[in-house]
């Protein structure tokens, strides 16, 4: 069983006991409900949304916040003498998904 979810402008596809790394999320509560599902597959019987799936729920236990890979940005334009170099390290949420279920 495994359904796609919408989470931060991005498609997972997702299965019980799966372990993601997603956008950070603002939740206090150390579990977590989404409720945009796109598609949904069990036993081979494809459900999709019309955008979502009404009743279809993904249930998921946050494990920890931590700060991803440095991302290195280069700006450079020729014959002006111009760089800058510049980086980030995206915000992010590591969760592990512990049910799918669907009315």
């Amino acid at each position: 069983m495994y359904a796609v979810i919408r989470l931060g402008g991005k498609q997972y596809k997702v299965s019980e006991g799966d372990v993601l790394e997603v956008q950070r999320l603002n939740s206090k509560e150390s579990k977590v409900v989404f409720e945009d599902v796109l598609l949904l597959s069990s036993d081979g019987d494809v459900k999709v949304g019309k955008p979502s799936i009404s009743g279809a729920k993904v249930s998921a236990k946050i494990l920890e916040n931590k700060k991803g890979d440095k991302v290195r940005v280069a700006k450079f334009k020729s014959k002006v003498r111009f760089r800058r170099v510049t980086g980030f390290r995206p915000q992010l949420t590591v969760v592990q998904i512990e049910k799918i279920s669907v009315k």
